[in-house]
């Protein structure tokens, strides 16, 4: 996929024909709507790079409901990093929001993508920066922001997943209900 090759370039340095063997440790999958890609209590050894469509990574509440706890669009990376690290079971389910093609690469296959071409180290290292950066902020704004606060900085810094995700989704991610959703959308569009 193009869409890779592109990526890569934002951070590091990556030629033609290199790329045409990188994309060589990757495999492609093509994910319906709601099709679990991994599930909790499962090793995680896969690292996803979302070419289109749509990925939540979520987890099951003692109370047992579903809490989203990440997305990711077209051009992000998904994983439950820490278990990926330590190459244990994960604590997080990912399923496809809705049809989606992601490109797949295993642990190991890193590792040695990683070995043979050293540049994706800082690749992965940004990736990683940003994804961790992201996390923050969400935790700040949900210690510092109104509930209101909270849904409007993050339609208008991520429409495409605002507006695209199914309203309980974005609800629960936000720690919002739907219903007080619905009343903030409606709000707003008066």
């Amino acid at each position: 996929m193009e869409q890779l090759f592109a990526n890569l370039k934002l951070y590091c340095t990556v030629s033609e024909e290199d790329y045409r063997h990188i994309r060589t440790y990757f495999t492609e999958r093509h994910l319906d709507k709601k099709e679990i890609v991994y599930e909790a209590d499962r090793p995680n050894l896969h690292h996803y790079f979302v070419v289109s469509g749509c990925l939540q990574m979520y987890f099951i509440t003692q109370r047992g409901q579903e809490q989203t706890l990440q997305f990711a669009i077209p051009d992000w990376w998904l994983t439950d990093y820490r278990a990926w690290h330590h190459g244990r079971s994960s604590e997080f389910s990912i399923q496809a929001v809705r049809e989606s093609v992601v490109l797949e690469i295993s642990r190991d296959r890193q590792a040695e993508l990683l070995h043979r071409y050293p540049q994706l180290e800082t690749y992965f290292r940004k990736i990683y920066e940003t994804a961790y950066g992201t996390a923050q902020r969400r935790i700040k704004f949900m210690f510092d922001y109104s509930k209101e606060e909270i849904y409007f900085s993050f339609r208008d810094a991520h429409p495409e997943i605002a507006n695209s995700v199914p309203q309980y989704l974005l609800a629960g991610y936000l720690g919002l209900t739907p219903e007080y959703l619905s009343k903030l959308r409606h709000q707003r569009n008066k």
